[in-house]
């Protein structure tokens, strides 16, 4: 069935929620360039922090030794200009691109490439569970300024695909403000030490942050380059809409619900650009957690979503139904997969087979993303249906990324999007769901161990046909298992100022890498 406005309206006036909202804006100028994120800044470093949402300083402040560009997306070299594998597959070898310096005019040298890996696998933060199963600390070296040498614990299938998530740092800079051994996670939070192609002028965690251009780039810019960046911490839709038809922001997510997109394509200060893009919206399962852990409860939820009615009411069609944790468009992605679709008599009979007791659930919903807000409050009223009760609530991502570092604090459900970053069927269902990624990057805590089995086959095989058949197996476990409700695959509409030219959308950057952007005046 198709769900109104209206309907959800009403839905929303009688759930229990909160959420906070964004302060006023001021205009922008020509060559400068404001970014309404709907993702607020808690912290800058590109190291801890490693989501969609908030990647724009990683993809602007820094650099990696290689790059995603474009769409479909193309692995490039960045800092590294070449690379070679030993014969055993353990070694990784990079020749660094001369001539390249950080912010502050030091050279970037294989020892920063060393440090930075370092760093990553210390903090055991945000990209480390990518390295830290095949990478040990200290292993990596710096052959001489120019070549760096990963030497990995084994082989690994993708380990090259990952490269791009490590952003370098100017490791002397980096140790002036190290105390003890915090490896000055404190100070990188609000500053930068990077080489990337616009350099922090400004960060307020209330607000956002803001760069300027840095002028020798070795990647270049756009004709008339954007002199000024400002990402801008605006959680109301509606506020970046009127925002973006004023003049006040160029840019903001291409994810916006797809009546706000057919607003903003009424204006002629604004484009939007359409593309595929490989982010997959699901309702994220506590698998660990009582009477979740019960694959006939799991099923009787994924039977009480109302796909049809989402994608085609809330969604207007703007989307594609996805029955699996993989986009569509990945390699991979078996086409037999079992699709559960709303259907409370089947809810209710997998319900009958449930032997823990009942209870109220928590759904967790990301504030400011409609989508989001609006699948939570919908599954509430179908879960009523057949006798689950539930309690939904609204924080932004930083909160609820906090939450998910513990099972004491995960919550039941959360309506989230999982999107690429790095292009690896890997990504999607061997972190979402294999036991040895456990912690934030996990999406169920999934725990089996024939899955588990078949993930190590996976990541040490070096042959693209065997790993597409190992994936299409596990994808169709977890579906089969409904360790996730799997909804949608989305599109990317960006929506822009029409003074904009030059945007390289792919779906690793999600269209916020704006080195080749061009301004008119």
């Amino acid at each position: 069935m198709a769900i109104s406005r209206r309907d959800f309206l009403g839905l929303l006036a009688s759930a229990s929620i909160s959420q906070g909202l964004a302060g006023p804006v001021s205009a922008g100028s020509a060559r400068r360039f404001v970014f309404a994120n709907n993702s607020p800044y808690d912290s800058l470093d590109p190291h801890t922090v490693y989501d969609a949402g908030r990647a724009g300083p990683r993809l602007n402040l820094y650099d990696g030794l290689y790059r995603y560009v474009d769409n479909p997306p193309k692995l490039i070299p960045w800092l590294a200009e070449s690379h070679a594998i030993s014969d055993d597959r353990k070694s990784h070898i990079f020749r660094l691109r001369p001539g390249v310096v950080f912010h502050d005019g030091t050279p970037v040298t294989a020892q920063d490439v060393v440090y930075s890996i370092d760093r990553i696998l210390a903090l055991n933060q945000g990209p480390a569970s990518l390295y830290r199963d095949v990478v040990k600390p200290g292993s990596t070296e710096a052959r001489d300024p120019s070549t760096v040498v990963f030497n990995l614990a084994g082989p690994s299938a993708i380990f090259m695909a990952t490269i791009p998530d490590i952003a370098v740092l100017n490791s002397s800079l980096m140790k002036r403000y190290t105390n003890e051994n915090d490896w000055a996670a404190p100070w990188l939070a609000k500053n930068e030490a990077g080489s990337g192609s616009f350099e922090l002028t400004s960060f307020d965690p209330a607000r956002g942050w803001t760069a300027k251009r840095s002028i020798e780039h070795f990647g270049g810019f756009g004709t008339n380059p954007i002199d000024e960046l400002e990402f801008r911490n605006v959680m109301e839709t509606n506020t970046r809409v009127l925002g973006l038809m004023r003049g006040d922001f160029q840019g903001t997510d291409g994810y916006m619900p797809y009546d706000q997109i057919q607003r903003l394509r009424k204006s002629q200060n604004i484009q939007v650009i359409e593309q595929e893009a490989m982010r997959v919206f699901l309702l994220m399962l506590n698998n660990a957690a009582p009477p979740l852990d019960d694959v006939h409860f799991r099923r009787a939820l994924a039977y009480s979503f109302d796909y049809d009615g989402f994608i085609n009411g809330v969604m207007n069609g703007s989307v594609s139904r996805n029955p699996s944790p993989l986009p569509n468009t990945m390699w991979g992605t078996p086409h037999d997969v079992k699709v559960f679709n709303y259907d409370l008599e089947k809810a209710s009979e997998e319900l009958k087979q449930v032997k823990s007791p009942m209870r109220s659930l928590n759904i967790r919903a990301l504030a400011g993303f409609s989508e989001s807000e609006q699948a939570a409050i919908l599954f509430q009223s179908a879960l009523k249906k057949i006798g689950v009760e539930s309690k939904v609530t609204m924080a932004p991502w930083p909160v609820i990324a906090k939450s998910l570092d513990s099972l004491d604090t995960r919550p039941d459900i959360v309506p989230i999007w999982r999107s690429a970053f790095y292009l690896d069927p890997n990504s999607w269902v061997g972190e979402g769901y294999g036991s040895r990624y456990e912690g934030q990057k996990s999406l169920a805590y999934y725990r089996n161990p024939q899955f588990d089995k078949l993930l190590d086959q996976a990541l040490l095989s070096s042959d693209q046909g065997e790993r597409q058949v190992l994936y299409e197996s596990m994808t169709r476990m977890v579906t089969d298992d409904a360790a996730s409700i799997f909804v949608y695959n989305s599109r990317w509409y960006g929506p822009y100022s029409a003074k904009a030219s030059g945007v390289r959308y792919s779906p690793v950057n999600y269209g916020q890498d704006f080195r080749w952007v061009s301004m008119e005046a």
